[in-house]
């Protein structure tokens, strides 16, 4: 784990590195990241300019998360995001101070929400999943 410094770039970057290596070994979610992602490098790159933006704030991811979702729908089921959250707080913990494991896993909790809302819109909100908001506020 690293000291108490400023989030940055970096820290980012390993986050989600180490983060995907769990996914890729994953029994649930490693089947279907593997079969939908080609580059790895790539994919991971571009994860880390997600972060970038949303955490820090800096603009540097340029793509559309939810049609990348839709895309893999019929694969995707509900389990997978408690799964996708549970090792993001896990690798979240292990790379970052608390106080920054603690923001990453806060908006991966509203994206993950979110897209749950999107994918899944017959299903019941999850327990402690923030407040639904407006479809075209969502997207």
């Amino acid at each position: 784990m690293q000291n108490d410094q400023d989030l940055d770039e970096a820290s980012l970057a390993a986050l989600v590195t180490h983060f995907y290596a769990q996914v890729r070994q994953d029994a649930l979610l490693g089947p279907l990241f593997n079969a939908a992602i080609a580059d790895w490098q790539e994919h991971l790159r571009k994860l880390a300019a997600f972060w970038s933006s949303v955490i820090l704030t800096t603009g540097r991811y340029k793509g559309q998360p939810l049609p990348a979702h839709l895309r893999h729908q019929a694969q995707i089921t509900p389990d997978m995001f408690a799964r996708w959250l549970a090792l993001w707080e896990e690798s979240a913990a292990q790379c970052l101070p608390p106080q920054h494991a603690a923001a990453v896993v806060a908006k991966a909790q509203r994206i993950a929400s979110s897209l749950r809302m999107v994918l899944f819109p017959t299903l019941p909100p999850r327990v402690g999943d923030p407040t639904p908001v407006s479809a075209s506020a969502r997207l």
